[in-house]
């Protein structure tokens, strides 16, 4: 399983790098690697686009659901491991998820949250400001709901909206804007800097299977829920949002939080690729639990305590 835009560190030995027996040839390999242009622009977003895993155009074998339940058990597990990390040591964890409507940011926050604890892993989802929320500084509405000790926020959309959402729709001049973008750096080198671990993750999908995505909500009753006015709006300006993307990783992925790219067009595995990267970033350690052992019943106080069905209406059994 390759999970998609890997740190460098990481996934250059793994998808880059040539086998051993390749090294001690002649310099033609060297050339090889450095051929491709396309790799250069990617560096200026922290070098988010230098190990990427095989082109979304290239065929990838369909994950059976056996499989991915196996392997999400698995991470799920993990993300158990590492609440009792967060709680024991106090940790506090900043998870953005960030990327196009439609990109599966609500899906994996669902798989991110299932088996684990809504008072240590928190979902902030933020509306529109009200007027009195428009009066704050911009980023006080956010700083609000930072984990305290011992939790992990997960941010379904961010502080970034200024740089996505609210520079394509209009709602914030260009001055604004690129204030924000030379600003958001130094505040979150601030963040990491006061002990917060903090997880940028960028869900990109594609043009065609975004498409596809908006007419299933437009014909599914069970989905038609997500869809909004601003998102109808928003299907129609794509290459204002390239364009968006493209400034944000530009200014805003550096060294102390990078942007981390996940291809989403295949839900199943980019869910696990998305969290299988957020628990490498993280130095949680499995910690020890003490066997718990049922104490025995007391029968001090017996008595009949059979549920008092005159008192109360049942619900009654349809299934």
């Amino acid at each position: 399983m390759n999970v998609v835009a890997q740190e460098p560190f990481r996934a250059a030995p793994k998808s880059r790098t040539a086998p051993k027996r390749a090294v001690a040839k002649p310099a033609v390999a060297k050339p090889a690697a450095a051929k491709p242009a396309a790799a250069k622009p990617a560096a200026n977003f922290g070098q988010i686009g230098k190990e990427q895993s095989p082109s979304p155009t290239a065929p990838r074998e369909k994950l059976s659901r056996k499989d991915y339940e196996k392997e999400l058990q698995k991470l799920q597990v993990e993300l158990c491991h590492l609440q009792d990390w967060v709680r024991a040591t106090g940790a506090r964890v900043v998870i953005v998820l960030e990327g196009r409507d439609t990109a599966g940011k609500g899906g994996l926050i669902k798989r991110l949250t299932e088996r684990v604890s809504p008072r240590t892993f928190r979902v902030v989802a933020l509306s529109a400001p009200d007027e009195r929320e428009r009066s704050k500084l911009y980023l006080q509405r956010y700083i609000e709901h930072f984990p305290a000790g011992g939790e992990v926020v997960i941010f379904d959309r961010s502080w970034y909206n200024r740089a996505g959402v609210e520079r394509v729709m209009g709602y914030t001049d260009r001055r604004e804007v690129k204030r924000f973008l030379q600003n958001a750096p130094k505040f979150e080198r601030w963040l990491t800097e006061s002990g917060v671990t903090l997880v940028k993750l960028w869900l990109e999908v594609g043009k065609k299977e975004q498409e596809r995505r908006f007419r299933a909500r437009i014909e599914d009753p069970l989905r038609q829920w997500k869809l909004s006015p601003m998102d109808v709006k928003s299907f129609a300006r794509w290459y204002d949002y390239s364009e968006a993307r493209d400034a944000m990783f530009e200014a805003t992925s550096h060294a102390a939080a990078p942007w981390y790219v996940v291809r989403s067009d295949d839900k199943k595995r980019s869910r696990l690729n998305a969290i299988k990267q957020i628990l490498s970033l993280i130095p949680y350690e499995k910690v020890k639990r003490d066997k718990v052992k049922l104490p025995k019943r007391s029968d001090k106080h017996r008595y009949k305590d059979d549920l008092p069905t005159h008192r109360v209406k049942m619900v009654r059994e349809v299934y």
